[in-house]
C-alpha cells in the first residue's frame, strides 16, 4: 500500500523526508510526464500545503522566493527590472494551467538541460536554499545543477527558497525562447541577458546565460567581460559576440534541432537580447 503525505508545515515534511523512501512533489506538471510514470508507483510527499515555502518577499539584501512560488505569482510579481526575464519565461512555461500549477523549485530540482526558470535565475546569480531535519545549507545555483536530472539535493532536503541579491542600479533584463511554436513548447534554445548601467552611460555589469545548449545552462562570461565598460551609446553591443564568446556551449542533436543549429541559433538569440537591452537602456 502506497503512502500519499500532505503535510502543512515544513517541520513535518522534513521530518517524513528523513524516513527515506519518498518522491518529493509539488504542482507534478514534471512528474507525471516522465516515461516511467506510474500512478500510485511511489511513496509521495505532497508540498502543496506549505504555505511558508511559497511566495515572494523583500528580505533586506536579497528577495527571497519561497521555492513553491508558481509560474503566474512569477509572471506577475512585479519585482525590478533584473527580474523581468524570469518574468518573462514564466509567461512561456505552458499554458496557463501549467502556470497556475508548476513552481518554480519543481523546475530547478528537475534539473532538465530545457528548464526555462534557470537560465534567467543563473544570470541573476541566484543562491538555493536546502533544508533538511539537521539544519540549512546554501548552494550557489551553478553549483547546485550538476547536470541532465542531476542535482546537488540530498535525499534528506528539500528546496524552500531561492534568494536574488539586489542590484539597485539602473538594470534590464530579457528572456528569448526558440520552439517549434510559440507556446506549450520545450525549448530549442533559450537566452537570458541582463545589463546594468552606469551614470556615465557605460555597462557596469553584464550577464548572459544560454540554456538548452549544454547539459546545464551556462554563462557566457568572457562576453560578459568583454561589454563590461562599454558605452551604450555606441556600435550595437551585438557586434561585440564572437564564435570564441560560445566555445563554452556543448549542443547535441536531437528531434527538435541539431547542434549546429542550436549554435547558430543561440547567437541569433543572443544578439537580440543585446541589441534589445542596449535600446532600453540608452
Amino acid at each position: 500500500m502506497r503512502e500519499y503525505l500532505r503535510p502543512d508545515s515544513l517541520g513535518e515534511a522534513l521530518g517524513h523526508l528523513a524516513k527515506g523512501g519518498f518522491t518529493v512533489v509539488a504542482g507534478c506538471t514534471d512528474y507525471y510526464c516522465r516515461p516511467d510514470a506510474r500512478p500510485f508507483a511511489d511513496d509521495i510527499i505532497d508540498l502543496t500545503g506549505l504555505s511558508e515555502a511559497r511566495g515572494i518577499s523583500d528580505a533586506a539584501e536579497y528577495f527571497r522566493i519561497g521555492a513553491l512560488t508558481t509560474w503566474s505569482e512569477l509572471a506577475t510579481s512585479g519585482l525590478p527590472p533584473q527580474f523581468d526575464a524570469l518574468a518573462e519565461a514564466a509567461r512561456q512555461v505552458g499554458g496557463v494551467q501549467i502556470q497556475n500549477a508548476g513552481s518554480i523549485g519543481g523546475n530547478l530540482c528537475n534539473a532538465s538541460p530545457a528548464a526555462d526558470g534557470v537560465p534567467p535565475l543563473l544570470m541573476l546569480d541566484a543562491v538555493v536554499e536546502l533544508r533538511s531535519a539537521a539544519g540549512v545549507r546554501l548552494l550557489p545555483l551553478d553549483t547546485f545543477i550538476l547536470g541532465n536530472r542531476r542535482t546537488a539535493l540530498r535525499p534528506d532536503e528539500l528546496l524552500t527558497a531561492i534568494l536574488v541579491p539586489k542590484r539597485p542600479g539602473r538594470q534590464a533584463s530579457r528572456f528569448l525562447k526558440l520552439g517549434a511554436r510559440a507556446y506549450q513548447v520545450i525549448s530549442i534554445v533559450m537566452v537570458a541577458a541582463l545589463l546594468e548601467a552606469g551614470a556615465d552611460g557605460r555597462i557596469v555589469r553584464a550577464a548572459v546565460a544560454v540554456g538548452s545548449c549544454s547539459p546545464v545552462a551556462r554563462r557566457l562570461a568572457a562576453l560578459e567581460q568583454e561589454l563590461a565598460g562599454r558605452p551604450l551609446s555606441g556600435a550595437p553591443l551585438s557586434a561585440t559576440l564572437s564564435p570564441a564568446h560560445l566555445a563554452g556551449l556543448t549542443p547535441l542533436s536531437d528531434v527538435r534541432g541539431t547542434a549546429g543549429y542550436r549554435l547558430e541559433a543561440a547567437r541569433h538569440l543572443v544578439r537580440r537580447a543585446l541589441d534589445a537591452l542596449q535600446e532600453n537602456l540608452r
